[in-house]
């Protein structure tokens, strides 16, 4: 199971950073929803990595992110 997890979470983390790193770089905008989403996956796969390795820090860190995003996408689907 850890194996998995450390695929899981290491797929997350990529899309969190590739995100931020685009973003850095102006590539992607925060207002862009191709952003957002990938803000969602990836802290969605990285909370459930985090789940499954029982590492309760990172469930509440990743989990907040991943609401807090898709609460972003929604405010963009409805601009």
């Amino acid at each position: 199971m850890v194996e998995f997890a450390l695929i899981v979470g290491s797929i997350g983390v990529s899309l969190l950073l590739l995100a931020f790193f685009l973003n850095l770089f102006k590539i992607l905008m925060q207002d862009y929803k191709i952003y957002v989403i990938m803000n969602i996956l990836g802290a969605g796969l990285a909370c459930y990595a985090s789940i499954l390795i029982g590492f309760i820090p990172f469930v509440i860190l990743e989990g907040t992110w991943a609401i807090v995003a898709v609460i972003g996408l929604i405010k963009l689907y409805n601009k």
